[in-house]
């Protein structure tokens, strides 16, 4: 037996009406709002050590992401069913799973500069990326600044990197997020690309190269 963990698009449909258009509006749009809150898990640098007593906080962030692992192994093998999918998802694991393993990964495998940078990134750009692809006027321009301003917050305002480095930096890290963002493959999304491609890029030059 199936089990649904959504209200069959109700709230969906609401969305989009409330934004003038139809369910499918208000899927998409409910799935980049969910794009966007991944960003949370920057929460991981706030909370103190001891936050969680029993735990270190590292345990809690992997057992995050294993329980989105074996989320989505059930819904591969007894048909549990999650909103906002798209079809394309059905046979092949979800942009999700991607989306917190790029996240979780960038966390534990660089400084924390570069990870809010390519977390920030990410969480924010790939949406606003899929709304403007195909109109000249804001694509890829919109996405590149973006891109640029949340990597200089990341690098420069919250990490302490300096400013001229962080900046150019952050040129290179968008560029790269930007054209990362773009192919569709099959069995590797974006969402894992456009995290590692500008974080490996920030850690060679900013943290091998410049000793930041």
């Amino acid at each position: 037996m199936e089990l649904r963990l959504h209200r069959g698009g109700r709230f969906r449909a609401w969305l989009g009406a409330r934004l003038g258009g139809d369910a499918e509006l208000g899927n998409r749009a409910w799935r980049r709002i969910l794009h966007a809150l991944a960003a949370a898990v920057l929460v991981y640098y706030i909370l103190p050590n001891g936050f969680f007593v029993i735990v270190p906080k590292e345990v809690v962030l992997g057992a995050g992401l294993t329980a989105l692992v074996i989320l989505e192994i059930l819904r591969h093998t007894v048909g549990v069913q999650l909103p906002t999918l798209r079809p394309y998802e059905e046979g092949r694991v979800a942009s999700y799973v991607f989306l917190a393993l790029a996240f979780v990964g960038a966390i534990v495998l660089f400084p924390q500069p570069i990870a809010v940078a390519v977390v920030l990134g990410t969480a924010f750009v790939d949406p606003i990326a899929g709304e403007v692809r195909g109109r000249p006027q804001l694509y890829p321009g919109l996405p590149l600044v973006a891109y640029f301003i949340l990597a200089l917050a990341g690098l420069w305002a919250i990490g302490g990197w300096p400013f001229l480095p962080s900046a150019g930096l952050a040129v290179g890290a968008a560029i790269l997020a930007v054209l990362a963002e773009r192919p569709k493959l099959p069995w590797l999304d974006d969402d894992l690309l456009m995290t590692f491609a500008p974080a490996l890029f920030l850690y060679a030059v900013g943290v091998l190269l410049l000793a930041l």
